[in-house]
């Protein structure tokens, strides 16, 4: 997101910003299947999976929003 916000063109931060998205998504998979085998307590996981489902639902809103301002 940092990156984004130094972007070169409004396409440049929606590419940023999609590629934040796609590595939140892959944080999700990943804390889904810490829970799966249980490796850490499943209270320390559902903080970091709420956390992460509410930045994936930001980001959406955001390459949404941007892609719909430039009319792509």
């Amino acid at each position: 997101m940092e990156e984004a916000q130094g972007g070169q063109s409004r396409a440049d931060f929606i590419s940023k910003m999609a590629i934040a998205l796609k590595e939140a998504r892959e944080t999700l998979y990943w804390l889904r299947l810490l829970q799966a085998v249980e490796l850490c307590s499943e209270k320390q996981l559902q903080d970091m999976v709420t956390e992460a489902n509410e930045i994936v639902s930001i980001l959406v809103v955001i390459v949404t929003k941007t892609k719909k301002n430039q009319g792509l």
